[in-house]
């Protein structure tokens, strides 16, 4: 590692194993980096890497090795043949909405023409009502006659509502994916249907909240079309035709979700962008439109995640999720355009809200930086926790997002409304921040003081609420709990590059090899590439007042390439000046590999992630 200043404290590249890299990329017929990336992400073999590149309906688990799920099955059924009205408790998130969706379709299509299925839904409102089930929402539900509740995206530590739908003699299937709470178990219900659940033999245990529902719909379809008069005709329209069509909602809902894109969840995603292009329902297509995502081609997964799911959010986040499941579910193309426009809009709502926060925010991190600049250390070496009453509750899971960017650490955001703070908190790899709330929630024999009234989540993400009072105990019991974990290596880790190569080995066909790679995401993160010994053809371009444009070469070729430094958290510019960039200067450079934005100019850019005087430049 050059000892020149560097956004990252060391740059890790997997050992290439020759043989095992040259033999696997003779059998593919692939680039040697290739082959070197596949090896570093444990693809070792032929077979794995064809099931790896070809993902299919084969990789998805059979859906009746998740516990309780056919319990669930059959009490559905018994459902539609009593006719008892059914109510699906939802979410007001991607993952809550999509799931809503996903089962109250599935669960209409095996009824009967003659005696069609009751189905409604209830996803709440989340300032008025906030997350979860709430036992009111469920009077009301019984007093409508609902006889079933089936909850999507929540319901695993909702035992207060379990209790009380049993007294309104309501019968409560949980499906959920978020963490039980070992301590006390799981609610009392007819099935509870979670992967992450003490003895549930579903081999993924990271599916999101709509993968989890899509599994119990898939349980239904498939009984469905087993009892058929002609089982192999449904049998095959379900593996055909239903379950791709399903799959643009999970895969959705996945990628927004953050799960690990491996195995199943990578089949997933992959399988349901596929089906996505040029989609048919008019929600569906009316969103994509307005996301001005091209139709005549699959989404990427990054479109996903930063132009359709920032919008079906939106929703639930500024106004009234209902309004997403409305759009997925109609017929109308006149409607789904008034739907789509309203997200879109709401969504611009959004981002003037969290901008406005974020200047807040911007203020609250000077105060608490201990050295000027982006400089590693510069925050402490703890848990951030922020608040304000002005921020609002629909955009503290992003706000908290953006502080882990910005600073490194993990960060709770709370706002405060009637005496009480809810807050949302986003962590960093390596901290699992439910058991840091679990853990300070009531930290000693001492001190027995509950600080929460309510949270949950996973091990990147928790919402939470507490009195305004707590907030001080809060961030006592935080710092004493996280400070010593959050240790130099987990909160500056290396950075984990995946392949070296020369500019001669980047192609229009080696890009094509590394997208195969895809769908990126956690898990399976987008390749970091690593290239040394390049000089600077050209002076530093400053775009913006932060980010650079570079013009390289390699010594004694006249072709250049051009990389971009364009992250929001580091301040390009003054790297540069730094490192006293200039024409004849020599780097070495790590970058993810991008095709150019405009049509109009095609090609590849090299996004930078850092860069650094190449060793041989360095003074020693």
């Amino acid at each position: 590692m050059s000892t020149a200043r560097s956004s990252q404290p060391d740059w890790t590249i997997p050992p290439l194993a020759p043989d095992a890299a040259q033999h696997l990329a003779t059998q593919l017929d692939c680039p040697l980096p290739i082959a070197a990336l596949l090896l570093s992400r444990g693809i070792s073999d032929t077979a794995a890497a064809q099931t790896f590149f070809r993902p299919s309906l084969d990789q998805l688990h059979d859906p009746l090795l998740m516990l309780g799920i056919t319990k669930a099955v059959a009490r559905i059924q018994q459902a539609i043949r009593d006719s008892d009205p059914i109510l699906i408790y939802g979410d007001y998130d991607v993952d809550g909405t999509t799931a809503t969706v996903l089962l109250k379709t599935a669960i209409e299509r095996i009824a009967p023409k003659e005696n069609p299925a009751q189905v409604t839904y209830h996803v709440p409102h989340r300032i008025r009502e906030g997350y979860g089930m709430q036992t009111g929402i469920l009077a009301q539900a019984a007093a409508a006659g609902v006889r079933l509740v089936i909850s999507v995206d929540t319901g695993i530590r909702a035992f207060a509502a379990a209790e009380e739908a049993k007294v309104l003699g309501l019968d409560l299937i949980v499906t959920d994916h978020h963490l039980p709470d070992d301590a006390i178990g799981i609610p009392e219900a007819i099935a509870v249907i979670n992967p992450a659940q003490h003895d549930c033999p579903y081999p993924n245990k990271h599916l999101c909240g709509a993968a989890v529902a899509f599994k119990l719909a898939h349980a239904i379809l498939l009984a469905s079309a087993q009892t058929a008069p002609d089982p192999a005709i449904e049998l095959e329209r379900l593996n055909k035709k239903l379950l791709p069509s399903f799959l643009k909602l999970v895969a959705i809902a996945t990628v927004a979700d953050s799960v690990p894109l491996i195995g199943e969840n990578r089949a997933i995603v992959s399988l349901g962008l596929r089906e996505l292009r040029n989609p048919v329902q008019p929600g569906l297509r009316a969103l994509m439109q307005i996301a001005e995502i091209p139709l005549n081609r699959p989404p990427t997964a990054t479109e996903v995640g930063f132009r359709i799911a920032p919008r079906i959010n939106a929703a639930g986040r500024m106004d009234i999720a209902s309004d997403v499941v409305e759009l997925f579910l109609t017929k109308d193309t006149a409607r789904a355009t008034t739907l789509a426009e309203k997200l879109n809009r709401l969504n611009d709502d959004r981002r003037a809200t969290e901008a406005q926060a974020l200047a807040a925010i911007e203020t609250q991190l000077e105060a608490i930086r201990t050295l000027p600049g982006d400089l590693e250390g510069a925050f402490p070496a703890g848990c951030i926790v922020l608040d304000d009453p002005d921020w609002h509750r629909g955009v503290l899971g992003i706000l908290a997002s953006r502080v882990v960017d910005r600073t490194g650490r993990p960060a709770l955001i709370l706002t405060h409304e009637d005496g009480h703070a809810h807050g949302s908190g986003r962590s960093v790899q390596g901290f699992h921040l439910l058991d840091a709330l679990t853990a300070v929630h009531a930290a000693s024999e001492a001190d027995a003081t509950l600080v929460f009234t309510r949270f949950g989540g996973h091990a990147h993400a928790v919402g939470f609420s507490l009195p305004s009072g707590n907030l001080p105990l809060l961030r006592a019991r935080m710092e004493a709990h996280a400070t010593p974990l959050l240790t130099s290596p987990l909160l500056c880790p290396p950075l984990a590059c995946d392949a070296e190569v020369l500019l001669g080995d980047i192609s229009p066909s080696f890009f094509e090899w590394l997208t195969r790679c895809g769908p990126f995401g956690i898990g399976n993160p987008e390749p970091i590439l690593v290239t040394c010994g390049l000089t600077l053809a050209a002076p530093v371009r400053v775009i913006k007042d932060k980010h650079i444009c570079l013009t390289l070469r390699h010594e004694g070729s006249p072709n250049t390439v051009t990389a971009l430094g364009w992250t929001r958290r580091t301040d390009w510019r003054r790297i540069s000046e730094d490192l006293q960039l200039q024409p004849g200067s020599h780097i070495d450079i790590a970058y993810r590999l991008k095709e150019k934005s405009n049509p109009r100019f095609p090609g590849l850019d090299l996004e930078l992630v850092d860069l650094r005087l190449s060793v041989s430049a360095v003074p020693q």
